[in-house]
């Protein structure tokens, strides 16, 4: 049973590959290396260098490889550029998908694990975010994900197709400092970019409906996630045809903006610096926590790491990158 993992040589995709390859799983990865690095893959997996839209590359990879399962992590995932170039996302996101399912229907394969996101819910209202709350992404990056998610729905009931989609809540963390986070658009790395500054970080809005005014959200560490795939592949192994699955990937507790940032400061041994207070960023939902009792029923999975773990881990990579 080998499985393919797009996007296998990036940040969350190369986690995965080092989980399934420890688990004995055959697993052979397919990148366009935009932003994945072939130092990231642990020795002996297969590397294939392409992109998603390329029907005929995927054609022989399926074929060369034997795939029988396929773990979509590729794609573009920045919600603020998402605005700026909706176009690009729409066609790297919604047509790469479509592309990569029409292949695999040619080739025989039928397992996908699908790799969404909470920004599928938008501004969502309630206290815990559960698989049945309304999905109004506010994001065309959001929009990309949930028109994926619609796409593994309608495959499966026309065409038998086997899917999870796994909704990331907030990744954070490294399960080793080579493989961390190289960006700097979420909570943590922002942070860690403003303490190597010298710069007090950065609080938008103060004046939310939570305990401390400042925002909630449902951090989790990237081995955690990578656990969840493995979890969903096996699981796919031995489903019937036609399942389609969205599950959310989160620990089911909330952590202010202000926590985050007094937890960090601590970590890096900063807590000289006052956090600064600026506006609020369009479209942020004052809270949005996973309830995480579906995968937990479902894959038989449960986040393992708690926030200093996370925070440690994401620093020792921030240092190992940035030293």
């Amino acid at each position: 049973m080998t499985w393919l993992v797009t996007g296998g040589a990036g940040y969350i995709g190369a986690h995965v590959v080092r989980v399934l390859a420890g688990a004995g799983v055959p697993v052979v990865v397919f990148d366009d290396l935009s932003t994945g690095e072939a130092a990231r893959l642990p020795e002996g997996v297969p590397l294939e260098t392409g992109s998603v839209l390329d029907r005929a590359r995927l054609d022989a990879v399926l074929g060369e490889h034997r795939v029988t399962g396929v773990l979509h992590i590729a794609g573009k995932k920045q919600v603020a550029e998402s605005v700026e170039r909706p176009l690009h996302y729409y066609r790297e996101n919604v047509e790469g998908l479509r592309v990569l399912l029409e292949a695999m229907r040619a080739a025989g394969v039928d397992r996908l694990v699908f790799s969404s996101s909470a920004s599928v819910y938008g501004v969502p209202e309630p206290e815990l975010v559960t698989e049945d709350t309304p999905c109004l992404p506010i994001s065309p990056y959001g929009e990309t994900k949930l028109i994926g998610e619609w796409l593994l729905r309608d495959a499966s009931v026309a065409y038998g197709l086997r899917t999870i989609a796994l909704r990331y809540f907030n990744v954070v963390g490294a399960g080793l400092p080579g493989l961390a986070d190289k960006g700097a658009a979420n909570l943590v790395p922002l942070i860690f970019e403003r303490v190597d500054a010298g710069r007090p970080p950065l609080v938008f809005g103060d004046d939310y409906d939570t305990p401390d005014g400042t925002c909630v959200r449902d951090y989790v560490h990237v081995q955690d996630i990578a656990e969840a795939h493995l979890a969903a592949a096996r699981r796919l192994d031995e489903a019937p045809e036609g399942i389609a699955l969205r599950l959310n990937i989160g620990r089911g507790e909330g952590s202010s903006v202000l926590e985050m940032i007094e937890r960090v400061l601590k970590t890096t041994g900063r807590t000289d610096l006052v956090p600064e207070v600026v506006p609020r960023r369009p479209g942020d939902a004052a809270r949005c926590v996973a309830s995480a009792d579906a995968i937990r029923a479902e894959l038989g999975w449960s986040a393992r790491y708690g926030l200093d773990e996370m925070i440690e881990s994401a620093w020792q990579g921030w240092r190992h990158l940035h030293d």
